[in-house]
Parts: structure tokens; C-alpha cells; sequence
């Protein structure tokens, strides 16, 4: 499909969720800045996982959220849509011919205690036993049993905006909730977390933080008009980070973590990557450092050296 995309009019599309449609405008206050001469159309797109109250697992994880955006974009109906990097699933289970074209900056990536409204600021070690913990990640689910053991981790769905106010009247299911610092701030909350989670010890998503814009490979045009709104930074950070997660195959069910850190003096990135125990048993953990040039192969590096390590008998696939 050749692109019709030119600098009169781009078609964005995104989530209708309060959280999606704040990262919207602040994609699209700095596209307007950019070209000044454009118009940007926002086309709201309800995903599969919007519409479904069960288990993500049952249609098919994080893809969900994206296989409807997918479709928009590759028929042609929006040039470019638009999500937060940890909630699109790895590269190795993703639509063919789809690829990232900007990356905005890097906001918190650690997670955060959330209680209910007019509750006593607590943290999650000072909770009592039985404490029905709210959270829809393997990863988090995984750390809770791990650091928390007297913890109940539970499902919950519904994005954050709709959580939060489940969660004060008391219809979440949860007496608790673990969320994204991030999104706490994109909705104006910041003052809901009770406590900021330790990232050294509970350990972030790949992605965590971070917005990205996609378009379809074969639209050079509108990948031209987003690369110059690409924070290079966090661009090295994140196909670092997704590089790990891809060369495990992890996925929406995966309890893993790949975090990456860039010294931006000595050029090099870092990335910190984990593999979880879904019951709470001990986690392997690994690190790899190179040229930030080559974030890609660093990332590839740490998912080898956790396979090499025994990650297939964590993630649940044979050795």
C-alpha cells in the first residue's frame, strides 16, 4: 500500500480512555508545534480488550488492545496510531508490517501503591495478611507472591481511570491496586500512590513510561513526519528493552522485566533484565552493557544470557 499521507491532514488513532487521550494531546501539541500547517484528526478506536470484562488471557493478552488499532492502520483508515510501549505486545507476536516511528520521552517507570480513597497511607509491607492486592500483570502478580507472600494478588480489568474509581467505591474486587506512576500522573493522581515502588527491587515492564507512535513499514512518509518527534534517548532505552523481551518470546503472560538505563556521557546502555517465578520462587536476574549504537543487541544479549541461565522453565515452555 503506498501512503497518502502529506502535511495538510494525519489521522491518529487512539483509545478513547481518559489515559489514552491525555498522551494523545501531548503527542499532539508537539506534532503542532512541529508543522505548524497540519491537521492532525484523532480517530478513537475501541479495542477488543475495551470491550471484554474477563481475563486478557482468554483473547489473546496484550494484543488485544492493539489487533483493531493494527487493523486501522493497515487498511489505511489512520496513518499512525498510538499507546503506551508496555501495553504493545513484543515484535516476535505483533502484526507484520507495523513499526514504531516516534518515541516520546520517558516519564516515571516505576509502579505504585494504590488505596482506597480516604484510606490511611500505608505500603504494601505494612498491609495485613489477606490483603486482596488489585493487578492485571504477570510481573507484578509474580513479585507480589515473592516479596509479599502474605499478600493476595487478584485480577482486576478496566483501565485506570475506571479502576480508581472501582476501587473507592468498592466494586473493584480488590481491596488494593498496584498502577503505573506514570498513568497516576497522566490523570492528575499522583497523590493517590501511598507508596513509589523500589524499581531495584520491583522490577519495572519493558516499556514502562514510555509512548510510542506506529505506522505501517511501508508508509516512509508519515514515518518522515514522526522521526523528528523521536526523544533518541529513550528510543535507544526501549528497542533495548524490547529487544530482551523478544528474544525470551515474552508476551503478556511472561512475569519478565527488562529495564534500560543510558549514560548519555559515555554513550553506553545497560539494560536490567528478570525472569520471574509466576509462584514466587527465586527470579534470575541479568545484566548487559554496550555501545548505545547497538541498544538492539544489548537487549538481545540479556534475553540470551536469561535462556542460557534457564529461563524456558520459568516461562513455562520445555527446556
Amino acid at each position: 500500500m503506498t501512503s497518502s499521507t502529506t502535511l495538510n491532514a494525519v489521522r491518529l488513532g487512539t483509545r478513547p480512555s481518559p489515559m489514552a487521550l491525555e498522551q494523545t494531546g501531548r503527542f499532539a501539541a508537539a506534532f503542532r508545534a512541529c508543522y505548524p500547517e497540519a491537521v492532525l484528526d484523532v480517530v478513537e478506536i475501541v479495542s477488543e480488550g475495551d470491550r471484554h470484562s474477563g481475563p486478557l488471557s482468554a483473547i489473546g493478552g496484550k494484543g488485544a488492545f492493539t489487533r483493531n488499532a493494527d487493523r486501522y492502520l493497515l487498511d489505511g483508515r489512520v496513518q499512525a496510531t498510538i499507546a503506551c510501549a508496555k501495553d504493545v505486545p513484543g515484535p516476535h507476536d505483533r502484526s507484520p508490517g507495523i513499526i514504531i516511528g516516534a518515541v516520546l520521552p520517558r516519564e516515571d517507570a516505576r509502579d505504585a501503591l494504590v488505596l482506597p480513597g480516604g484510606h490511611p497511607a500505608a505500603t504494601l509491607a505494612e498491609l495485613p495478611p489477606g490483603t486482596r492486592v488489585g493487578t492485571s500483570a504477570p510481573r507484578r502478580s509474580a513479585l507480589l507472591k515473592a516479596l509479599h507472600p502474605k499478600l493476595v494478588p487478584v485480577p482486576i480489568r478496566g483501565n485506570a481511570d475506571s479502576r480508581l474509581t472501582k476501587l473507592d467505591k468498592g466494586t473493584l474486587g480488590a481491596d488494593v491496586m498496584i498502577a503505573a506512576l506514570a498513568g497516576l500522573r497522566r490523570l492528575g493522581h499522583e497523590d493517590r500512590a501511598s507508596e513509589i515502588l523500589d524499581p531495584s527491587v520491583w522490577l519495572p515492564a519493558a516499556g514502562a513510561g514510555t509512548v510510542i507512535v506506529e505506522h505501517r513499514a511501508d508508509d516512509p512518509a508519515t514515518g518522515v513526519l514522526l522521526a523528528p518527534l523521536t526523544h533518541t534517548p529513550t528510543r535507544i532505552r526501549l528497542d533495548a528493552e524490547r529487544a530482551a523481551l523478544a528474544t525470551l518470546h515474552g508476551g503478556c503472560l511472561t512475569a519478565a522485566s527488562a529495564h534500560a538505563t543510558l549514560d548519555e556521557t559515555s554513550g553506553v546502555v545497560t539494560v536490567h533484565a528478570a525472569v520471574l517465578d509466576p509462584a514466587g520462587g527465586d527470579r534470575l536476574c541479568v545484566s548487559a552493557s554496550g555501545p548505545s549504537v547497538s541498544g538492539h543487541e544489548v537487549g538481545q544479549d540479556a534475553g540470551r544470557q536469561l535462556l542460557d541461565a534457564g529461563a524456558m522453565r520459568l516461562l513455562g515452555r520445555p527446556v
